[in-house]
């Protein structure tokens, strides 16, 4: 049986440049949406090779093992790495939001109180809808509320 574990969360970007802003550039120019959907691609095709390499190790390491031990530690692995790849999915299609937003000239700003949500902390999530102020408020209600 395999030793490989499934990956906690999401693969972390590869290759990833941070962007050089220049004195008195516009926000979310073209220079700027480019940058931000080769990050959101090069993320997307990342979290599909995930999924394409858990359905070949799936099919490779699928074995209908004698000890019930050995079949319920397989069961349990398959089962964290199909969680796993669910909320990539999941992450897929807020990629996919967001690439559309970046189409309609929509990105780059608050969905709550529509300032600029800021290069770095769109760096630092790509599929970022809110700036820091308004997801720190949210988080907040959230705790107070529980919900």
């Amino acid at each position: 049986m395999s030793n490989k574990q499934a990956p906690a969360s999401a693969p972390v970007l590869k290759n990833f440049t941070p962007y050089k802003e220049k004195k008195g550039e516009e926000y979310m120019n073209e220079n700027q949406k480019d940058h931000f959907k080769s990050i959101l691609y090069s993320w997307r095709n990342q979290l599909m090779e995930e999924v394409d390499r858990t359905v070949h190790h799936m099919q490779d390491e699928a074995a209908n093992y004698p000890d019930p031990a050995d079949r319920a530690t397989q069961e349990e692995e398959f089962s964290l790495e199909l969680r796993t790849r669910d909320r990539e999915r999941k992450l897929i299609k807020k990629i996919d939001s967001t690439l559309e937003m970046i189409a309609q000239d929509d990105y780059g700003y608050c969905e709550s109180c529509g300032i600029e949500i800021g290069i770095r902390r769109l760096e630092a999530r790509p599929t970022a809808n809110k700036c820091i102020d308004c997801k720190t408020l949210d988080e907040i209600k959230e705790k107070q509320w529980g919900a």
